[in-house]
């Protein structure tokens, strides 16, 4: 599977700053820049990009990352969903496949929440505009894969 730059550049941005959170100050060396190089990077290849029609996996990403585990132990995990799209598209009805997704801390259902088996719901439905991130944290014994089923560009 091939990814667009822009898919990498906000997995890496991301990446590295769970890392950061989680207090790894190599961070920088692993990936041979710096936080503003990385910026950079994103902002250039973001810029690069001429789209007419939004399209799942490159106009809307998402990536998730573990993050500390909460005060009893249980795996906690830091969500962003992101409208990268460069035409000033905004992208509604965003609908992920989410399994049979619970967490052990509460959600904004507004922000995220399972409507029913292996269908979750974005935003509650509205538009996320074009360069805007939501961002939720989960907590479970163990990840979620979440992709793409479904969403409305416009």
């Amino acid at each position: 599977m091939a990814f667009s730059r822009v898919q990498l550049s906000v997995a890496i941005i991301f990446l590295a700053a769970c890392l950061q959170v989680q207090g790894h100050s190599e961070v920088e060396t692993s990936l041979g820049m710096s936080l503003p190089q990385r910026k950079l990077l994103h902002e250039g290849a973001a810029s690069s990009l001429v789209q007419t029609n939004c399209r799942p996996g490159e106009d809307l990403t998402v990536v998730q990352g573990q993050t500390p585990h909460l005060p009893n132990g249980i795996p906690a995990f830091t969500v962003m969903i992101s409208n990268t799209c460069q035409t000033g598209c905004n992208i509604s009805n965003i609908h992920l496949h989410c399994g049979w997704f619970s967490s052990a801390i509460l959600v904004n259902p507004k922000i995220f929440r399972r409507l029913a088996f292996d269908d979750c719901l974005v935003n509650d439905g509205q538009p996320l505009k074009s360069g805007s991130t939501l961002q939720f944290r989960y907590a479970n014994s163990r990840s979620y894969p979440l992709s793409i089923s479904s969403m409305r560009c416009g």
